[in-house]
């Protein structure tokens, strides 16, 4: 059983729309707190989208996911898993950005989770752009490469943009995988689909192993089998969940940057995730929540309840 400090505040305490936001009412705290040693999870905002290639605002993600979880509750309705009495959870606060400076931004991201992982937490980040990934993977895949089940519409695969730009939301996993802290044979993405500029990515994706499952086929196999070779790919080895909110067709999530038609419905977007119960996850990221662009909330709502359920895969 977790310590009664790191439950979420009760509903029947304080209404959900009073009090201080942090990620789904758990209790804030920062790495110098002497509670730190106690946590299990730490969710993480990274307010950056400095990445962004076209439609900004992911940098106000992290605050409307927080607004937003407070709408979690303890159990989930589906699975039963109460992953607050199972570990220690907390918000460990938002990794202070440099809006002006996309390498030390990078950098103050990598000493963060450096931080986090010495004092085994496991991360569970709410994004920012697809770029935060990178940084993150240079902390926790700093000793080993790790495996990656990746949703997403886009691959994120790209070598750069605009003649030689090589740091954007369109390459991180292509520098991690360059940098060894991917293991390309143990890397899954799901959902991809939309129009493209080449087959780039998709060249480079076969090349190192990567195994890509389109949306056509994720439509036409379903959830349970994609999922089931997915898991079946990364094994018992360490890894690494990214989860861009794009991954969902824009009728559920239309809050973000580079939104793609044809994805999965909100339900499906779950699925996914409670079939993840066996991965061995060293930490997760759900990236691209843009509030500019779906001011009721709704994508943010969507994100915010992905990340429970990627808790309740976690916590267990």
């Amino acid at each position: 059983m977790s310590d009664e400090y790191f439950r979420p505040v009760s509903g029947f305490d304080l209404p959900r729309f009073a009090g201080v936001a942090t990620f789904m009412r758990l209790p804030h705290v920062a790495l110098e707190d002497p509670k730190i040693k106690d946590v299990d999870i730490g969710l993480i905002g990274v307010p950056w989208d400095s990445g962004t290639t076209n439609r900004p605002g992911p940098r106000h993600g992290p605050r409307q996911l927080r607004d937003m979880s407070t709408m979690m509750r303890a159990q989930n309705g589906a699975t039963g898993v109460r992953p607050f009495d199972i570990a220690n959870c907390a918000d460990l606060g938002d990794v202070a950005p440099n809006p002006a400076d996309l390498a030390a931004t990078m950098s103050r991201v990598t000493s963060f989770y450096e931080a986090v992982k010495t004092a085994g937490i496991r991360p569970l980040t709410g994004g920012g752009d697809h770029l935060t990934s990178l940084p993150v993977l240079r902390a926790l895949a700093k000793d080993a490469p790790v495996s990656m089940i990746h949703f997403d519409s886009h691959t994120d695969l790209f070598d750069s943009y605009f003649d030689g730009t090589q740091y954007t939301h369109g390459t991180p996993f292509r520098r991690a995988v360059e940098e060894g802290l991917l293991d390309p044979r143990k890397v899954v993405q799901i959902g991809i689909r939309g129009t493209t500029y080449d087959n780039e990515d998709r060249d480079f994706a076969d090349a190192v192993g990567i195994r890509v499952i389109p949306i056509e086929e994720f439509h036409a196999r379903g959830v349970d089998d994609v999922m089931e070779e997915a898991c079946e790919i990364v094994g018992e080895s360490d890894t690494y969940i990214s989860y861009d909110i794009d991954f969902v067709d824009p009728a559920f999530a239309p809050g973000t940057g580079t939104p793609e038609i044809g994805g999965p419905n909100s339900y499906q977007a779950v699925q996914v995730v409670r079939a993840l119960d066996k991965v061995n996850i060293i930490g997760a990221d759900l990236v691209e929540v843009s509030p500019p662009f779906d001011q009721n909330g709704g994508t943010a709502f969507l994100g915010a309840s992905i990340m429970f359920e990627l808790l309740c895969v976690m916590a267990p």
